[in-house]
């Protein structure tokens, strides 16, 4: 199985096409568009849409798993609240061959240390047990560059918090790189290749990433035109 994130910049209806030659039978992407509040003209973007979940506020960007499997959503078994607000943005699901995925775009949401990365800390203390088999996946909009900016909470809080039930990321895993001092990046800030910077993870079980998982990310000049964000696969 291929499972692809990319935060697609906005507009996933004109790039569908590009993405899809990424060939994968799961996608999560970011930023895109709600496939219920697209136009019915748009009949690429509503072929593959499908079979998909999404959630999001703003209909033109939010987060989206789209895929050829069925998808179950797991909304119900975890805890995305936040006192009177939810946390931003989570899609927890059951894809019908037996992997469990979290897609993630971690947002600006709530202030001060709860945003970005502060939202899927507070994720993992709502939810960590139900986490230990899935595969988290997307834009975490987050580096141990910025740990010093954060009180308590931050990236690399949340990267010992997984390591110690035995989830870790899978570049640096298979890369043996440290967190912050990463060789590729997958964004790049206003898409000027002076500026990169690796937010974007997939954290997976050991038992998967040491048997079965491989990771490929893409090359800024294929996707600057599209996103400032590369995808992995």
């Amino acid at each position: 199985m291929r499972l692809v994130t990319w935060n697609c910049n906005g507009r996933l209806r004109d790039k569908v096409s590009a993405i899809k030659q990424l060939d994968a039978d799961v996608y999560i992407i970011q930023e895109c568009e709600d496939p219920e509040r697209v136009s019915k003209q748009s009949t690429g973007y509503n072929n593959f849409c499908s079979n998909c979940a999404w959630t999001g506020e703003d209909k033109n960007k939010g987060l989206g798993v789209f895929s050829q499997y069925k998808l179950r959503k797991r909304q119900n078994e975890l805890d995305d609240s936040f006192g009177q607000r939810t946390l931003k943005w989570f899609l927890p699901l059951d894809i019908d061959d037996g992997l469990s995925i979290v897609g993630v775009w971690a947002h600006r949401a709530g202030g001060g240390e709860f945003r970005y990365i502060g939202q899927f800390y507070k994720y993992l203390k709502n939810n960590l047990p139900e986490l230990t088999h899935s595969i988290i996946i997307g834009d975490f909009n987050s580096n141990a560059i910025w740990d010093h900016k954060r009180s308590g909470g931050g990236h690399s809080t949340c990267v010992r918090i997984l390591k110690d039930v035995g989830i870790e990321s899978v570049y640096h895993r298979l890369r043996n790189e440290q967190h912050g001092k990463e060789v590729i990046s997958t964004f790049f800030l206003q898409r000027n290749p002076d500026k990169p910077y690796h937010i974007d993870y997939v954290f997976s079980p050991l038992e998967l990433i040491d048997r079965t998982l491989e990771l490929r990310i893409e090359t800024f000049d294929r996707w600057k035109h599209l996103s400032d964000h590369v995808p992995l696969l």
